[in-house]
C-alpha cells in the first residue's frame, strides 16, 4: 500500500485528544502543509479537538500569519508543552486567556525528552532548570492559572539535587519535514537548514504506538537514496505528504539558499563594520572576554555584534554554535535564527544540547532583558508577553563563562560616543535593573554553586557575580556613577573596592588591538 497521502488525509489522521508533536525551529523545518490542513479541517468540522501539542521550539514570524499560530483555535488545543514562544502570539493569547493548559520548559530538555520517550525511559534527569521558574519549588514551568499538573519533579541522587522532566506515555502523531522521501518512507534532509528533532520525534511516536507523517518536497523511487543521506528511516514513517513550494521554504527568510544546507560554501568577503554605537560598545566589552579558539554560543540580538567585533579585531578561531544543531559558519539572525551560512557540521538538536549540557561550550554571550538585585535574569516573560526560555537555561547553566549583554535602560535611550568616553543624551524610559524580576530564567544562586564566571555588560557599566554577590566593577569614562548608574537602578548594588573605568579604547572609532591583548595573555 502506498504511503503517499494528501494533506487533507493527513489531517484526518489526527484524532480528538491526541498528543501531537511537530517539527520546526522559528522559521525552519516546519511541515506547514499539514499544519494548515489541520486548521482547515477544524474550522470546517470542529475536529480534531482537545489536542495536546508538544514542541521544543515554536514556528512563527511574530505575527499570526505563519507556523503554529494556525493551530491557535479555542477547542482545537487542550494543552501545550513548549520551549520557545516568542514568535507565536496567537498561541500566547490562548495561554494568557486561560483557554489552554500550558508549560514552558527548556527546549534542549524537551528535545532530549523525545529520545527518552523513544527509549521507554522515565524522563530526563538533569540539573538544568534548578532554581529557575521551571523548578517545581518555583513555578514548575506552569504558565497560567488553569495549569495544575506537575511535569517536573525534584529528585535527590547521591546527595545532589536534580530535576526529572517526566516522559509523556505516548506520542500519538509526529509530523516532520524533509527534502526527499522514497516510496518506503526513507527521508533525507538535504535542503533543510538543520535536522532538529526529526529522528527523535519519529522514534518517539513509532515506539509508543503512534504514527509518523513526513512532509517532503519530492517523492522518489525506492533505491534512489544514498542510505547515508537518510536521516529518518522508512521503518518509522507511516505516511508521506508532498509539499508545495510555498509551504516548503528553507527558512521564513528564503525559499532556499544552498550555503545554509551545505551544498556550497559562499564567499563571505569582509564583514560589514559596525558603527560606533551602544551595541558596538557592549559587543566590544563582551569580546574582551573571548579566549583563543573558544567554542561559543551567541544569543540573538545584541550578542550577535560580538562576531562582527571579533572579525574587525581579527581574533582567531572563535567557533560559533547554534542550538538548532549547526557548528561553525556564520549564524543567521531574525526569523532565520538557527540556520548558519557555511556551517562546518550539522548535528541533531538533542545531540547539540547533550554537548551544551555536558559543558562543551567555553563561553556564552546572551541577552539581558531584566536583572534583579541578586543577579537573576528574566528573558522569558513580561506580563502578557511570553517569550519562553528557549535554550537559555540549558546554555547558561552549563557554560563556565556567561556574559549577559544589553543596554542599561530601554525605550528612548540616546547616547554620544567618541573620544574615549560616553555621554547619555536621553535616558531610556524603562529600567532593566529592578529589585525582583518577573520570572527567573537565569539563577544567580545556581551559578554561584556551580562556580561559573558571570558578567553583565552594558554600554555604561559592567557588573560581575562575585561570590554570589551582584557587584558593580566598571563604569564608562564620562559617566556619572550616581546620576547615570545608581539612580537608574531600583536597588543599590555592591560596589567593588577596585571599581575602575571601562577601557577607553571601547569608545573610540578605531580598532582596539584585542588580538595583541589576547597574545599577551598567553
Amino acid at each position: 500500500m502506498s504511503k503517499v497521502i494528501t494533506p487533507a488525509q493527513a489531517a484526518e489522521l489526527v484524532k480528538d485528544g491526541d498528543r501531537l508533536t511537530m517539527l520546526g525551529f522559528i522559521g525552519m523545518g516546519h511541515p506547514q502543509e499539514v499544519t494548515y490542513a489541520i486548521e482547515d479541517r477544524f474550522l470546517k468540522t470542529g475536529h480534531p479537538r482537545d489536542i495536546d501539542l508538544f514542541f521544543p521550539t515554536n514556528v512563527g514570524d511574530g505575527t499570526d500569519r505563519l507556523g503554529m499560530n494556525h493551530l491557535a483555535h479555542e477547542g482545537l488545543l487542550r494543552s501545550i508543552v513548549g520551549g520557545h514562544w516568542n514568535l507565536v502570539p496567537a498561541l500566547q493569547k490562548l495561554v494568557t486567556d486561560n483557554k489552554v493548559q500550558a508549560w514552558n520548559l527548556p527546549i534542549g530538555t524537551l528535545a532530549q525528552l523525545l529520545r527518552e520517550v523513544a527509549g521507554n525511559r522515565p524522563g530526563v534527569i538533569t540539573k538544568i532548570g534548578l532554581n529557575t521558574f521551571v523548578d517545581p519549588r518555583v513555578e514548575g514551568g506552569k504558565m497560567n492559572d488553569i495549569t495544575k499538573d506537575d511535569l517536573v519533579e525534584l529528585m535527590v541522587i547521591d546527595g545532589e539535587e536534580y530535576l526529572r522532566y517526566k516522559s509523556p506515555k505516548k506520542i500519538d502523531v509526529a509530523v516532520i519535514r524533509g527534502t526527499l522521501a522514497d516510496e518506503s518512507g526513507n527521508v533525507t534532509m538535504d535542503k533543510e537548514a538543520a535536522f532538529l528533532e526529526a529522528l527523535a520525534m519519529a522514534e518517539a511516536a513509532h515506539n509508543t504506538g503512534g504514527i509518523v507523517i513526513a512532509q517532503v518536497e519530492n517523492i522518489v523511487q525506492n533505491g534512489s537514496l544514498n542510505p547515508k543521506d537518510v536521516k529518518v528511516p522508512g521503518i518509522m514513517v507511516d505516511y508521506i505528504v508532498q509539499g508545495t513550494p510555498d509551504n516548503s521554504w528553507q527558512t521564513y527568510m528564503n525559499p532556499y539558499l544552498p550555503e545554509l544546507s551545505g551544498q556550497i560554501k559562499k564567499p563571505l568577503g569582509a564583514m560589514e563594520k559596525m558603527p560606533l554605537n551602544a551595541r558596538k560598545v557592549i559587543s566590544r566589552r563582551a569580546a574582551m572576554e573571548l579566549s583563543k579558539n573558544a567554542i561559543v554560543n551567541l544569543g540573538i540580538g545584541i550578542p550577535e555584534g560580538i562576531a562582527k567585533v571579533a572579525n574587525e579585531e581579527k581574533l582567531p578561531g572563535m567557533k560559533m554554535t547554534v542550538e538548532a544543531g549547526n557548528i561553525g559558519g556564520v549564524p543567521s539572525s531574525g526569523v532565520g535564527f538557527g540556520s548558519a551560512t557555511n556551517p562546518e557540521c550539522t548535528i541533531d538538536s538533542p545531540a547539540m544540547f547533550d554537548f551544551y549540557d555536558g559543558g562543551g561550550l567555553d563561553q556564552a554571550f546572551l541577552g539581558l532583558a531584566e536583572c534583579d538585585r541578586n543577579g537573576n535574569i528574566n528573558v522569558s516573560r513580561f506580563g502578557p508577553k511570553i517569550a519562553g526560555c528557549g535554550g537559555f537555561i540549558n546554555i547558561t547553566q552549563s557554560t563556565p563563562v556567561v556574559v549577559f549583554c544589553g543596554t542599561f535602560t530601554a525605550k528612548g535611550l540616546k547616547e554620544k560616543i567618541g573620544d574615549g568616553k560616553l555621554e547619555i543624551i536621553n535616558e531610556g524610559e524603562v529600567k532593566k535593573f529592578m529589585n525582583d524580576v518577573e520570572q527567573i530564567t537565569f539563577s544567580a544562586e545556581f551559578a554561584k554553586n556551580a562556580g561559573q564566571k558571570v558578567l553583565y555588560v552594558t554600554e555604561r557599566a559592567v557588573f560581575e557575580l562575585r561570590d554570589g554577590v551582584f557587584t558593580l566593577t566598571e563604569i564608562a569614562p564620562g559617566i556619572d556613577l550616581q546620576k547615570d548608574v545608581l539612580d537608574q537602578m531600583d536597588f543599590i548594588p555592591a560596589i567593588a573596592e577596585d571599581l575602575k573605568l571601562m577601557d577607553e579604547r571601547i569608545f573610540k572609532d578605531e580598532p582596539m588591538g584585542l588580538l595583541d591583548d589576547m597574545n599577551k595573555a598567553d
